[in-house]
């Protein structure tokens, strides 16, 4: 399965000519992409307005929404930030190593198109997609 990145989500809505949209719109099955509630999150807030949200939401709605996060998650998640917080590497966004977390506990691949998930990458086995 592909988790595909707010970052990739929004460069695709915002058609920009980057590798990793030329990775999700070269998926051929839509059932290998799911689509996180947080992700969900991060896309529909940067919405124009309501109507745009909408069309935005339905669109992504196509694929499967999941939740990301529960309490073995987020033991698990504050454990990773610790492990790389002793290497020197502090991770700025909760949401980034939320969505790592869920990959990395899933063994699903990552779509994304933000340097904050190179440390997972390099230390945790994020693998990507």
């Amino acid at each position: 399965m592909i988790v595909v990145d707010s970052s990739v989500w929004i460069a695709n809505l915002r058609d920009f000519d980057i590798p990793a949209v030329h990775r999700l719109r070269s998926v051929e099955d839509d059932d290998q992409i799911i689509v996180g509630d947080l992700i969900l999150l991060e896309v529909l807030r940067g919405a124009r307005d309501n109507r745009h949200a909408a069309r935005i939401e339905r669109d992504l709605r196509r694929f499967d929404v999941v939740s990301m996060l529960n309490d073995a998650l987020a033991v698990r998640a504050a454990g990773y930030y610790r492990a790389l917080r002793a290497r020197g590497i502090t991770l700025r966004k909760t949401a980034d190593l939320t969505i790592g977390t869920f990959c990395i506990a899933l063994d699903h691949r990552l779509l994304h198109d933000d340097r904050d998930f190179d440390p997972m990458v390099e230390h945790l086995g994020l693998r990507l997609a």
